[in-house]
């Protein structure tokens, strides 16, 4: 037997219980890891709370919880090739990353790479790669954020925001990041201008870049993008991650699946180069899984959140 966060209704994290369940196996084309560690993001508590983003995703009832994580390769199916056992690796299971094992697609088709994990980087900052760092570099590349940009991140103390004006400033960009006053200090830590977001935002951004915004990217809601098109931004400039198939203005709807190849790689690189760094804001083990569940869906702390088995 094995232990699994299971929900079999949907629901806030109340209906998240930690069960003894079957140890799952490889079959062909599946590699096994134990996971080690598991980073939370907004799509898993989205996908446990609402049966239209579970079924996105083919999620149906009874289902485990989380997709990032970090762990060691202890089981190889049939056919799937390059892996080893003990291989460190961090990667995504869509529903089943917070448990003590994970069975992974292996091959082109797969949702998500299975990719070895550096020496130097924590168990911890590993878990929080795979989704946060996809969406990030899909986010930037989607408008093409180059050097002599001035660009617009809305939600820049996110999970994802964190990672995104990281790599703009990398690209030589200039940073405006909106986010609550209690993050400022965090974010000028990291080269971003902070500005708070709400109501008179266009008006706030104005003052601080009178020369104006060239791209922007909006990685909660719609707000950025809405005030980036009144600034003047070309919409083809401008993505969100947020609001499905049917952003404001014609601006550009991306996500993680657009990522280009090597993303995940570059970040990794840079945190080894110190030129990145991943927050950590809480960990817990995974008999208090339901307290690190409602810290993250808070949606009130900068950095990760991260669960160890």
């Amino acid at each position: 037997m094995s232990r699994a966060v299971i929900y079999e209704k949907f629901g806030g994290p109340e209906v998240l219980e930690l069960k003894e369940v079957p140890e799952p196996h490889a079959g062909p084309g599946e590699v096994r890891v134990r996971v080690t560690a598991a980073g939370l993001n907004p799509m898993d508590w989205i996908i446990a709370s609402m049966p239209e983003g579970a079924a996105k995703w083919g999620i149906t009832l009874p289902a485990g919880f989380g997709s990032d994580f970090v762990g060691v390769v202890d089981e190889i199916g049939a056919g799937a090739e390059g892996y080893a056992e003990g291989d460190r690796v961090y990667g995504g299971a869509i529903a089943q990353a917070v448990a003590d094992y994970a069975i992974v697609q292996t091959g082109p088709s797969a949702f998500y790479r299975l990719l070895p994990l550096p020496d130097g980087i924590s168990d911890a900052v590993g878990a929080a790669l795979p989704t946060p760092g996809l969406t990030a570099a899909a986010a930037l590349d989607t408008i093409g954020v180059r050097s002599g940009d001035t660009v617009l991140i809305g939600g820049a103390a996110g999970g994802v925001g964190v990672l995104a004006v990281q790599l703009a400033k990398l690209a030589d960009a200039r940073v405006i990041g909106t986010a609550s006053p209690g993050t400022f200090e965090f974010l000028r830590s990291l080269g971003v201008e902070p500005v708070e977001y709400g109501t008179g935002l266009v008006g706030r951004v104005r003052a601080l870049a009178p020369e104006g915004v060239t791209a922007a990217a909006d990685l909660f809601g719609a707000e950025t993008a809405e005030a980036a098109l009144e600034l003047g931004v070309p919409a083809q400039r401008i993505s969100t991650i947020a609001v499905g198939a049917n952003p404001p203005g014609g601006v550009r709807a991306t996500g993680g699946t657009d990522a280009a190849p090597g993303s995940l790689e570059r970040i990794t690189d840079a945190i080894l180069a110190g030129t990145i760094t991943v927050p950590i804001a809480a960990s817990f083990p995974l008999e208090n899984f339901r307290e690190a569940v409602e810290l993250q869906a808070g949606r009130h702390v900068h950095g990760k959140v991260v669960i160890t088995t």
